[in-house]
């Protein structure tokens, strides 16, 4: 497909780092105005500094905070113009305490809080702050793109995943209600549900040089973080008007184990 850019401003929650950082230069490269919304405002800064084009903004925000959430849209909106593209890709993968691995009757409510809190609300509390800007100044081709994770599917690659494989399905059912809800104001929600990706999240769990099985992944490697920017650029586009409510798998054809 020939996706064709819209020349806007896009927010990108947790876009210092990994995808969210190669999302930025991709979508500056086509031409957007960005604002890296991210809670390290000082990685925020480096990442605006080293984007292509002009007018790119760095603010800190904190995706399971309303009030952080609510003033880091007030100024985006100030400061960058009205927001036509939310991509929130901020996220955490806690499976573990202080390097133990726990299985979820073992770990308590507070890993389940933090995944939630981030990997979830924070969808909920940065759609709803886009949304309600644009009801007061409409936006041509409205987008927002959440973040869920194969995990979601099928429940993670390690027996320690409970926590942050809800907290990625909660994103799909909201996502999948939030697109009916959006629909009559013209405003798209989608979702990208990545697999292994090369990022530090990844490295976490998996060192680097670690094989990659085919049988796991048949494409046999990991993703880089432009393979998911790439898609995204696509939702985003103009040719993606009639695309809601739906998943897009960037996993190198991870299924079910």
């Amino acid at each position: 497909m020939n996706a064709s850019p819209i020349r806007r401003c896009a927010l990108i929650t947790g876009g210092a780092s990994g995808i969210g950082a190669a999302l930025a230069t991709r979508l500056a490269a086509d031409g957007c105005r960005i604002v890296v919304a991210d809670i390290n405002a000082d990685q925020a800064r480096v990442v605006v500094a080293e984007l292509p084009g002009t007018g790119h903004l760095a603010l800190a925000m904190d995706v399971s905070s309303p009030e952080s959430v609510e003033q880091a849209f007030e100024n985006a909106e100030i400061e960058a113009g009205p927001v036509g593209i939310l991509v929130n890709a901020a996220g955490v993968m806690l499976t573990e305490r202080d390097g133990t691995p726990l299985r979820f009757w073992e770990s308590g409510l507070a890993r389940w809080e933090t995944n939630m809190a981030i990997n979830a609300r924070g969808c909920l509390l940065t759609a709803a702050a886009y949304v309600r800007k644009r009801l007061i100044q409409p936006v041509a081709h409205g987008r927002i793109v959440l973040f869920s994770s194969v995990a979601a599917q099928t429940g993670g690659s390690k027996a320690t995943f409970a926590d942050y494989a809800a907290s990625k399905a909660a994103v799909l059912g909201f996502m999948r209600a939030a697109a009916r809800e959006c629909a009559a104001l013209g405003i798209t929600v989608n979702a990208v549900s990545p697999g292994q990706i090369d990022t530090p999240m990844l490295r976490k769990n998996i060192p680097a040089g670690t094989p990659v099985d085919a049988g796991v992944i048949p494409l046999a490697r990991f993703g880089e973080p432009a393979d998911v920017a790439a898609t995204i650029a696509f939702i985003v586009s103009a040719d993606a008007d009639f695309i809601t409510g739906a998943t897009f798998d960037v996993n190198g054809g991870q299924r079910m184990q």
